[in-house]
């Protein structure tokens, strides 16, 4: 089971979106700006590994379009036409940035490095592409850092690795950018090896099977993003140790006596769907009992992390969960 958000702890709050928001943009920023200059560099070098990464950046800059698009969509408040709210958009829209960067970036660097082993070309104006490679790791270390920035401190909340946090965050766009960007540096670091082998050897070679080496890169990359994406639209649960969090949450409240069945899936970034058989205290009657659940729910769904909850009375002969 993956996904690490609780329900007292991961709430999105304003700053947290903010800092969602943040990261997107400045890694769409950068990207562009690379893109654009690794584009004129690979014109003017003819190399093939320059064109792979002016490749990647494309891909990359148009992947945090639909990253945008995930997290504005997704941040929707659900209503009598979606029940469980919008947040499985931004799955959706990072499925997309993933398949994107599958297609735009890995394809075209593999199928670009072939043609280039088959049908070699000199390339030339080394020292510009050096300085284009030199100045795209500097603006990715900026985005990587935005991203890492982020990752690091909500990892601290949640008293997590940051790899482990960004595997298995429910926040599509976070783990997105800072795949991204790591793949980003991974490929200036081949792209440069490529060049300065084509440089030093003469032999087109090693540039083009740096443009495969690079295309390899960003399709692991993709299969991984797409799969994320994948879990959490069909349905991911969250942690055992979340559940037992959210367990402990709902039995610390002075209503509930005891609970025999929890569930909890995600519908979105940093949103669950609770479903729980409790056990009210006290002796009501049905119809104040009926009120009493209906109550605990409201007060539930106000929690920003409870998209909605939907509590049942339990049976008497019902196991009771212990946190």
């Amino acid at each position: 089971m993956a996904g690490g958000d609780v329900l007292a702890t991961d709430q999105r709050e304003p700053k947290q979106v903010d800092q969602s928001l943040l990261t997107v943009l400045v890694a769409f920023l950068a990207n562009l700006l690379i893109a654009i200059a690794k584009s004129v560099a690979a014109a003017i070098t003819s190399s093939a590994s320059m064109l792979a990464e002016a490749a990647h950046s494309w891909a990359d800059a148009g992947n945090e379009i639909f990253l945008l698009i995930a997290d504005r969509r997704s941040d929707r408040r659900r209503d009598s036409g979606h029940p469980m709210g919008f947040g499985r958009e931004a799955y959706v829209w990072s499925m997309f940035a993933a398949f994107g960067l599958f297609t735009a970036g890995a394809l075209l660097s593999i199928w670009h490095g072939v043609q280039e082993l088959i049908k070699p070309e000199e390339a030339s104006n080394y020292l510009v592409a050096y300085v284009v490679l030199a100045i795209s790791f500097v603006l990715e270390g900026i985005s990587f850092l935005q991203a890492t920035r982020q990752a690091r401190r909500l990892a601290a909340e949640r008293r997590r690795s940051v790899t482990d946090l960004v595997l298995n965050t429910s926040d599509p766009t976070l783990r997105a950018v800072v795949a991204e960007d790591t793949a980003a540096l991974i490929g200036i670091a081949i792209a440069t090896a490529g060049v300065g082998l084509h440089q030093l050897t003469g032999s087109p070679t090693p540039d083009a099977v740096g443009s495969i080496l690079i295309g390899v890169l960003l399709a692991v990359i993709a299969v991984v993003l797409i799969d994320r994406n994948r879990r959490f639209l069909v349905g991911e649960a969250v942690r055992p140790e979340v559940r037992q969090k959210v367990l402990q949450h709902l039995l610390a409240r002075s209503d509930i006596d005891r609970i025999t069945y929890l569930h909890l899936e995600f519908v979105g970034p940093d949103r669950l769907y609770l479903v729980a058989s409790v056990d009210m205290t006290g002796d009501d009657v049905e119809h104040s009992l009926a009120v009493r659940l209906r109550q605990v729910e409201h007060e539930l769904e106000k929690e920003e992390a409870i998209e909605e909850a939907v509590l049942t009375l339990a049976t008497p002969d019902e196991a009771s969960l212990v946190p």
